[in-house]
């Protein structure tokens, strides 16, 4: 069975509620097309007039011509117009259906990929699909068609010297044909040269800071100077072929006009065709010559682009979010662990034996020296891997089964990290969406963004990655946004982290005030009146759960727990 295309989606995105648009462009570019062959006969009419000394024709030519050029002006300004709409709406289609089929992903692939692969197909690679797949495309429908037209006119001129045209044009195929495949490999190259620079670019200016303070300058600048070589010897080889293919080309399709133009005059030096004859055929053989020329470029440039194409859908397909069984929004008994290991590498498990009772509408703590594995047994809560060992269920459901999208219309996590749009506060805290300003104000001043709504407004810009506002101004607007969500599973890690220790307690208290909500919180804030809220504890250690329990049983067993405790508050 034959494999399907993957890029055969993307191709169709670009004509989606757009065939109008391009059969527009199409037939006024092939009218244009047509326009030409018209004037190599104005002008062979005008030599033949100049020739016979005749000014009748050469006054009705004059007529026809000054009708003619404003009629094409006006052709070619309606052609440029329609085309431009065609390849809006195409690249907005191709570059939406990329970002849809980006967000379809799971969350754990953004972690395991480069994202500067997305951004090198979503930038240099569409510029390059824009001009050498969509805007070419016009001219490789209707050069044929001009080429066979011209061919047709030429035969009714003079058949010889039409045989002998049509033969001269074998050179420029044959050139192209040889050194088209070379060019559609140097092309994909530069696109991965370029997938692999953008990707080291974004690393170096994320961690500029980092670069600063331990004065790594110079070594990081060969870093970057190692990648930017890379690239531009990749482009090199693509602009060397690229040059070779239109040198012989253009060179061949030259020597075609030469040779017509010669054996034309031989011809009219003894008496087989006019003078007017000649000129037309010199004419058409630009025309012939540039069908020449272009046909195969465009034709190796398409196969190129194609290519390019293919990676993207190559990059979209790559770690997709598995399907399953979708769920409603809706915790009735329990998040339950059964005997659950897991391990980012075979054989260094991080979890191990991890079994514990999340039951509906309670609210439980995880706590645990660094590494304990807190942040490993969020991300699978959020289905973010599902190749653990033992059993992860949700209404007993297994994990692995659920189908994330409905999973995340169940739960909601607050990491450590956060990270924020470069736009407004309200739209960071709406996430885009359209909330009513009751439930938005209400979720802001739980989490405490009372005094910056108050100072700044929520239209103030947050910056790239929030960089106009404080961690902890951050962390509010993500704890906000969670807050407004309403899903009936809050998970927090380390939330509170970058808080003061007034606002961290408020906004805790906030949180374990909620009615009718699953709560798991990370927490390194060992406070007794906080903790003693709790409905459970659950203490990992190497991975494990090593105690489980309310605070004053922990307490009272005066175990690991109790050491955590004393140490934190000693």
């Amino acid at each position: 069975m034959k494999r399907p295309d993957p890029a055969r989606p993307y191709i169709r995105a670009f004509y989606r509620h757009n065939h109008g648009r391009f059969a527009l462009a199409l037939g006024l570019y092939a009218l244009d097309q047509a326009g030409a062959l018209f004037l190599a006969w104005l002008l062979g009419a005008v030599m033949d007039a100049v020739a016979a000394g005749r000014m009748e024709p050469l006054a009705r030519t004059a007529w026809q011509a000054a009708v003619f050029l404003p009629a094409m002006i006006a052709l070619e300004l309606g052609w440029h117009r329609a085309r431009a709409g065609f390849l809006r709406r195409a690249l907005a289609q191709y570059k939406d259906l990329a970002f849809e089929r980006l967000a379809e992903k799971s969350i754990s692939a953004f972690t395991q990929e480069n994202t500067g692969r997305y951004l090198s197909v979503l930038t240099a690679d569409v510029n390059t699909v824009e001009e050498k797949y969509l805007t070419e495309q016009f001219d490789l429908i209707i050069q044929p068609v001009a080429f066979a037209a011209a061919l047709g006119l030429l035969v009714w001129y003079s058949p010889l010297l039409t045989g002998a045209t049509a033969a001269l044009c074998l050179l420029p195929f044959a050139a192209a044909a040889a050194l088209g495949p070379g060019y559609a490999r140097r092309e994909r190259a530069v696109s991965d040269q370029g997938e692999a620079f953008v990707g080291r670019l974004r690393d170096l200016l994320a961690g500029f800071a980092v670069i600063k303070s331990f004065k790594a300058e110079a070594e990081t600048g060969q870093v970057f100077a190692r990648e930017n070589s890379a690239l531009e010897r990749a482009k090199a080889g693509r602009r060397w072929w690229a040059g070779l293919l239109n040198t012989l080309t253009g060179y061949a399709g030259a020597a075609m006009q030469f040779g017509v133009f010669f054996l034309g005059a031989y011809l009219a030096i003894r008496g087989s065709v006019t003078a007017g004859t000649v000129i037309v055929f010199t004419q058409l053989s630009n025309n012939l010559m540039q069908a020449v020329r272009l046909i195969p470029q465009y034709q190796a440039d398409r196969r190129a682009a194609r290519g390019l194409i293919a990676k993207l859908a190559e990059v979209t397909a790559e770690n997709t979010a598995r399907t399953g069984v979708p769920v409603e929004p809706v915790l009735r008994d329990a998040i339950e662990f059964s005997g659950l290991s897991f391990a980012y590498e075979p054989g260094r498990p991080v979890l191990r034996d991890v079994s514990l009772r999340l039951e509906a509408g309670k609210k439980y703590a995880l706590v645990g020296a660094s590494g304990s594995g807190k942040s490993t047994l969020l991300d699978l809560l959020m289905g973010a891997h599902d190749d653990y060992t033992g059993s992860l269920t949700v209404d007993g459901r297994q994990m692995r089964d659920i189908d994330p999208d409905s999973l995340y219309g169940l739960e909601s996590l607050i990491g450590q990290s956060v990270f924020l749009f470069d736009d407004t506060v309200r739209r960071n805290i709406t996430m885009f969406r359209d909330w009513p300003r009751d439930a938005v104000d209400s979720a802001a001043a739980r989490a405490g963004l009372g005094p910056l709504l108050a100072e700044r407004g929520e239209d103030y810009r947050c910056g790239e990655n929030g960089s106009g506002l404080s961690g902890g101004e951050r962390q509010r607007v993500s704890i906000a946004r969670a807050l407004l969500r309403g899903t009936p599973v809050l998970l927090l890690d380390e939330a509170t982290a970058s808080l003061d220790s007034r606002t961290a307690r408020e906004v805790t208290a906030a949180i374990l005030d909620l009615p009718d909500l699953t709560r798991l919180v990370v927490t390194h804030r060992l406070d007794a009146a906080e903790l003693a809220r709790y409905d459970g504890i659950f203490v990992l250690r190497g991975g494990a759960v090593a105690e489980r329990g309310t605070f004053r049983q922990l307490m009272d067993r005066k175990g690991y727990f109790y050491s955590l405790y004393t140490v934190a508050n000693g």
